[in-house]
């Protein structure tokens, strides 16, 4: 059974070869079905994670103190700063730029590494309709250059059925030479292949030929495995893990936080605080009655001393105005 489709858009940009300018989405074609298995205390039943730790003193680091480096030789490294990374990405255009035009039958499927579905966006249906009918006619598919957030991908574009793929290929300098592997030539003669040899094959080949039907193939190591986790969830068999609590952030330094988790925080609504304010991390570590006593009695401190204040006041205007009332009574006598 296929994978669920998907209509979420990885990419927009568009198809440009000449002045044709065919503009697209990019969607996902495939699903990593892989059974993903986390590691857990078998004592505790909690999580066990990673920690960048330094290889040399065992000690873990902070994430500020990485660099990235390239080993040229023995021990020998180059170090990249972050900016200079950055400064290397190749521009992005936003184009599925084809050079050229080349026959799917002169392309390796070694070279093939990942496809994603095209489809058209804003009125651009003709004309990749259009395109998709002149490629799967001739058998040919589009060779271009595309930049897919910040790295570049030599890639194929090619018509298979009502749809246009972009496979991402490989780099030629990735794919292996095969010349050091020892291969039996190509002459049948040199090899002692006799015609009744080579007819057998073909008759064996030619009865076990079938129709492409991917959905009679499925991984059976996952189907078990799956299987034996729904028998346990029947059976009661499950154990419930501990999740660690947030650690607080080390006073005077900034937090790093990667995009997902800041894309959680947006959706929950919680603002993170900022790492480097000393009183809302010791506020959060006093006991919740004290802190709610403390208020308290400084509430009512304040209060008391706004009505002793406020009596103060009113005594001294008392005061006053029996003055002032004294001296009249003097003035008129």
């Amino acid at each position: 059974m296929p994978a669920p489709a998907s209509t979420r858009v990885l990419w927009k940009g568009a198809i440009s070869f000449g002045l044709v300018h065919i503009p697209v989405a990019l969607h996902s074609a495939v699903q990593n079905q892989s059974i993903d298995f986390d590691w857990l205390d078998r004592r505790s039943m909690e999580p066990v994670g990673y920690k960048r730790i330094n290889k040399v003193t065992g000690k873990e680091i902070d994430r500020a103190d990485i660099v990235k480096g390239i080993e040229y030789d023995d021990g020998e490294y180059v170090i990249l700063e972050a900016e200079e990374i950055s400064a290397a990405y190749p521009r992005t255009t936003q184009t599925v730029e084809i050079e050229a035009f080349v026959s799917l039958d002169d392309v390796p499927f070694i070279y093939l590494e990942r496809p994603y579905y095209v489809a058209p966006i804003n009125k651009g249906g003709k004309v990749y309709a259009l395109l998709r009918e002149v490629l799967a006619e001739a058998r040919l598919a589009g060779l271009a250059k595309v930049v897919i957030q910040t790295k570049q991908h030599l890639a194929l574009l090619f018509a298979c059925g009502p749809v246009l793929i972009l496979n991402l290929l490989r780099w030629g300098g990735e794919v292996r030479d095969w010349s050091a592997l020892k291969l039996p030539g190509r002459n049948k003669q040199e090899l002692g292949l006799s015609e009744k040899e080579l007819d057998m094959a073909r008759q064996l080949v030619g009865d076990m030929t079938v129709a492409w039907q991917p959905e009679h193939y499925t991984d059976s190591f996952r189907e078990q495995v799956m299987q034996l986790v729904q028998e346990k969830i029947e059976a009661g068999d499950t154990a419930e893990v501990l999740r660690p609590e947030p650690e607080e952030s080390e006073p005077g330094s900034a937090r790093i936080y990667d995009l997902t988790e800041m894309l959680q925080r947006s959706l929950k609504g919680v603002k993170a605080a900022p790492a480097s304010k000393k009183p809302a991390k010791k506020a959060a570590a006093r006991p919740a009655g004290k802190t709610a006593a403390k208020s308290a009695a400084k509430s009512a401190a304040k209060s008391a001393a706004r009505s002793t204040k406020s009596a103060a006041k009113a005594a001294a205007k008392k005061a006053a105005s029996t003055k002032r009332g004294a001296n009249r009574k003097k003035q008129a006598a």
